[in-house]
């Protein structure tokens, strides 16, 4: 940290800060006593060992409830609390961009920490509705499937649905390469330890991750810090945002952080709502989601992933973030069993910008291109069965006439990405041939 940053941050500290002491644990929970305490002040709790951080997340009977940034082990009665007087903050600035971070903002990647950095709060609400600029303009993925059938704009927020082992790290890695974005930030929340590597290694790649920020909070992180690796993410994204540039945000997945959310939300007291789900989970989700989007100069373009279980795309997660989101992308396991990549299920996927950022000839051949899937779907089964007569549904006969040719756009090498111009032009062709 330079001594700039330094300044600037002494400059808004007080030098009177709030002292208190601990006098419980419960669960995930420290209950401590401490004058002046406000929900999301950072405390330091001097512990036997290293200080803890620790957050303010309620109150009840007179003590502040206080969620560990960190391991409990070492904290005992009457140990002394300081309170910070703020929130969390991180530092943001292209000092940032290939590098990895942990869910309070802090370097993991055996670098010295970046330097030049200015000092934003990790939690802040979403900009004004009316000081958003309208999604007007295309933007490429290099995916295919994506870029022809469900075209993203620049500043919209699209949502990923798949089971677990379909494939969607290894897209969400193919996005990150091929995106005409200026810039990528990556949040990878509860992950398997081996699971990061192998994303910054092989999905993301040293092609996408020179021009990536990826903040990491595994399964193993604390619920508070694996809720903020989200949060700190955006804010990053933010900043970026408010410098003019076209960012790439891809939260991998909001599932866990809604259930960081819950873990936090059942040990303060709440009660369980839906499927064991408190309320405050479902007062978090728009307001993290809605923080991405157009800004009045640069862009957010967010993919959400969510984990769908068993294909309930109706379990409460997936249906809150479905109904906020510009659109949603569908993995299908039964297409990945098929050794199809990407395993998207382009019938149920849908873009709802796509319609403003692409000409209307694009989106014909896309509407075509799509009811010839969905017709073949229809009769697969009769198909399959050889039940089908050739010559009874003329759309049909085209349909399976071009089908190999459908399958070959419709799947794509993961380490290849696609020209846009070239994607259009295939679907143009396709849908003519269709017609």
């Amino acid at each position: 940290m330079d001594i700039d940053s330094l300044r600037a941050r002494l400059a808004g500290t007080s030098t009177l800060r709030p002292v208190g002491k601990v006098v419980g644990v419960t669960g995930l929970l420290l209950r401590v006593t401490l004058p002046g305490a406000r929900v999301g002040d950072v405390l330091i709790v001097h512990r036997r060992g290293e200080p803890l951080s620790a957050e303010v997340v309620g109150f009840a009977d007179g003590e502040a409830l206080v969620v560990p940034l960190g391991e409990l082990t070492g904290v005992g009665p009457d140990d002394v609390v300081e309170s910070t007087g703020s929130g969390l903050e991180i530092g943001a600035g292209p000092a940032l961009l290939g590098r990895v971070l942990d869910g309070l903002g802090r370097p993991i990647d055996g670098r010295a920490a970046p330097t030049g950095l200015k000092w934003v709060p990790v939690d802040r609400a979403p900009p004004a509705a009316l000081g958003r600029r309208p999604v007007d303009t295309e933007l490429a993925t290099g995916v295919r499937v994506i870029d022809g059938l469900m075209t993203l704009g620049v500043g919209q927020r699209m949502g990923l649905f798949a089971g677990s082992g379909v494939g969607k790290s290894t897209l969400l890695g193919a996005i990150a390469r091929g995106t005409a974005a200026d810039i990528v930030v990556v949040a990878l929340v509860g992950e398997r330890g081996r699971e990061v590597s192998e994303f910054l290694d092989r999905a993301l790649g040293a092609v996408g991750r020179a021009r990536s920020v990826v903040v990491v909070a595994t399964s193993d992180a604390p619920p508070v810090e694996r809720l903020r690796a989200a949060q700190s993410a955006t804010a990053i994204a933010e900043a970026f945002r408010d410098q003019g540039k076209n960012v790439m945000l891809l939260v991998d997945s909001v599932t866990r952080v809604a259930r960081a959310q819950r873990e936090i939300g059942l040990a303060a007291g709440e009660p369980p709502a839906r499927r064991g789900y408190p309320p405050s989970v479902f007062a978090l989700l728009p307001r993290l989601l809605e923080r991405s989007g157009q800004g009045e100069t640069g862009s957010i373009t967010a993919i959400y992933t969510v984990l769908v279980e068993g294909s309930d795309m109706d379990e409460p997660i997936a249906d809150e973030v479905r109904g906020i989101l510009d659109g949603h992308i569908v993995l299908e396991r039964s297409i990945a069993a098929r050794g199809h990549y990407p395993a998207v299920d382009a019938v149920s996927s849908l873009s709802r910008v796509m319609d403003h950022v692409v000409s209307p000839d694009h989106v014909q051949a896309a509407r075509r291109v799509r009811s010839a899937l969905a017709l073949y779907e229809q009769k697969r089964d009769l198909i399959g069965l050889g039940a089908y007569e050739k010559g009874t549904d003329p759309r049909l006969d085209r349909t399976l006439a071009l089908l190999p040719e459908l399958e070959r756009f419709l799947c794509q090498d993961a380490g290849l990405s696609e020209p846009l111009e070239r994607t259009r032009s295939e679907l143009l062709r396709l849908a003519q041939e269709l017609a």
